[in-house]
């Protein structure tokens, strides 16, 4: 049975789109590693829901990271339930699986504004908390589709190679402030958002068999990934790019070669 430390005891973080999928996966590592976590979504039943069930340590609030009045709000809720912030996770996302030839203008905003510009500006609010509480992180949540494009998510490869970037100039910035910027790039994690047609699993995976690892990940991988980049033993990643893909990024097979996967059997 897997070890679970409790790196993260005394500490308060922020996890945004935390009530389902990658969001809720972080959520319950955090958790379990002793943090006190303030859940926020749009997605006011299922963050409250998981609030409700995880206890006296977790809270929810709703917030839309586009708004800088919502993040505010977020932000000063968190300090007053908890006492401090140490680490903040942009986690929110959205995506939409089609041709650029068949974005709407408003889809790409949505998606850039949400994605990208969300994260940016709650950043740029969180910064003054977390200097109040002596420092700490911010885990901003890239993706495999930030490292190398994918057809059919040009609006979202765009938006996520502009969170790698961002994490990047951000971390120069706020290192000698005490404060970690790191990203993490998910590849293949089985939820709701990158399934929506609800697949089984078996099936899902059978989409992975020309990656190293022969299936999709699970939430709780990328929650693992952000209690170690905000714990101290992530004390020197800083502007670190954590992939947690199955080895998507990894390189690409030549099938005629030896080494290469075999499809799986219909």
């Amino acid at each position: 049975m897997e070890q679970i430390m409790d790196r993260l005891a005394g500490k308060t973080a922020l996890v945004t789109g935390g009530a389902r999928g990658i969001g809720e996966g972080i959520v319950r590592r955090f958790v379990a590693e002793g943090a006190n976590v303030m859940i926020t979504d749009v997605l006011a039943e299922e963050g409250q829901q998981l609030a409700a069930e995880l206890g006296g340590s977790v809270a929810f609030t709703t917030l839309d990271v586009t708004s800088s009045s919502d993040w505010a709000r977020a932000l000063s809720l968190t300090e007053e339930k908890f006492g401090r912030l140490d680490t903040l996770v942009n986690n929110a996302g959205i995506l939409k699986f089609a041709r650029l030839d068949d974005l709407t203008e408003e889809d790409i905003r949505q998606i850039i504004n949400v994605n990208l510009i969300g994260t940016m500006i709650g950043s740029q609010a969180a910064i003054p908390f977390i200097e109040r509480a002596g420092g700490g992180s911010i885990v901003n949540m890239s993706s495999a589709d930030g490292i190398s494009g994918a057809n059919g998510l040009t609006a979202y490869c765009a938006s996520k190679f502009g969170v790698r970037g961002f994490t990047k100039a951000l971390a120069l910035e706020l290192g000698p402030r005490g404060i970690r910027v790191n990203s993490i790039h998910p590849g293949g994690i089985l939820t709701p958002m990158a399934n929506p047609t609800n697949v089984p699993r078996e099936t899902y995976d059978k989409g992975y068999w020309i990656y190293p690892a022969q299936r999709s990940g699970e939430p709780a991988d990328i929650g693992a990934a952000a209690a170690y980049l905000a714990s101290d033993d992530a004390k020197y990643c800083i502007g670190t790019e954590l992939s947690v893909d199955g080895g998507l990024n990894a390189g690409h097979y030549y099938m005629q070669m030896p080494g290469a996967p075999q499809p799986p059997q219909a």
